[in-house]
């Protein structure tokens, strides 16, 4: 891992606790619901939600389908156990497979964007029955890549894993004590059996990652990147990606029929005040 990567991991935790406190009071909430996958990106996130609001204003719900691993439901049962939060476990199969059964098998695509929006469907449920605000999971390598399903795994509230690169959101959960079985399991949306991310993306994060930062951190044009040793095929691939999934990173433009539109709101921030 490149070194630039490295994170103050101290620091970085006590901002990202700062931003969710920060958040919560300005919605004026108090609790957080957590949609707990097994993996390490929603554990992180339950972790930085305890460590700001308390275990007892987190709830961490659980939604398997029922191809999903058991091993995935074991991993989130111990952030339960070991956080000492409130905890739900919400199937999603009497939702999610009459819609899916509609759909070709081989389409893994789109039988696996049911299950991200029936569960998102279910964890806004729940945020409104508990009166906490949905934290969200993403982290920046994912977002970039356009790795998520939209109103599906990358809808929430407030998300203080979004700048994080995969590689510090690993730093950060070692430091903060994840579960080891977590911080050693492939990477995996857990949407069929066998699946992982970097086998269906075609890289590692690891290498994702670090052509990221020279991309993105440092700018490097395109003859740079060839200088740095990365092939023509995968920066291509790399690109494309960024730029098919543009509209996943920002919220659906409106057309402007007027200056007062409601685009143009920020004034409000600071009114009555």
């Amino acid at each position: 891992m490149l070194n630039e990567l490295l994170i103050d991991v101290n620091e970085v935790k006590e901002k990202a606790i700062e931003f969710i406190r920060n958040t919560l009071d300005r919605a004026g909430f108090e609790k957080i619901v957590v949609g707990l996958s097994g993996g390490i990106d929603s554990a992180l996130s339950c972790f930085l939600a305890v460590e700001a609001v308390g275990k007892e204003n987190v709830v961490g719900i659980c939604m398997p389908y029922m191809t999903s691993s058991e091993a995935s439901l074991l991993d989130a049962q111990k952030v339960i156990d070991q956080l000492g939060i409130k905890s739900k476990i919400i199937e999603i199969t009497p939702y999610a497979k009459p819609l899916i059964e509609t759909i070709p098998p081989s389409e893994h695509v789109r039988r696996g964007n049911v299950m991200a929006r029936i569960r998102m469907i279910i964890l806004y449920d729940q945020s409104v029955e508990l009166n906490a605000l949905v934290i969200g999971t993403g982290n920046k390598t994912e977002i970039l890549l356009g790795y998520s399903t939209q109103y599906g795994d990358s809808a929430c509230a407030l998300n203080p894993l979004g700048d994080f690169y995969k590689a510090q959101v690993v730093q950060l959960a070692k430091f903060m004590g994840v579960p080891q079985s977590i911080l050693e399991k492939a990477p995996s949306a857990d949407l069929w059996d066998g699946q992982t991310d970097e086998v269906e993306l075609g890289f590692t994060y690891a290498e994702v990652d670090e052509f990221y930062y020279y991309l993105i951190n440092k700018r490097y044009s395109h003859s740079q990147l060839i200088e740095k040793g990365y092939k023509q095929e995968f920066i291509d691939k790399v690109i494309a990606r960024i730029k098919k999934n543009e509209f996943k990173r920002s919220l659906p433009p409106i057309f402007e029929l007027s200056d007062k539109s409601v685009n143009n709101l920020e004034f409000l921030r600071d009114w009555g005040k």
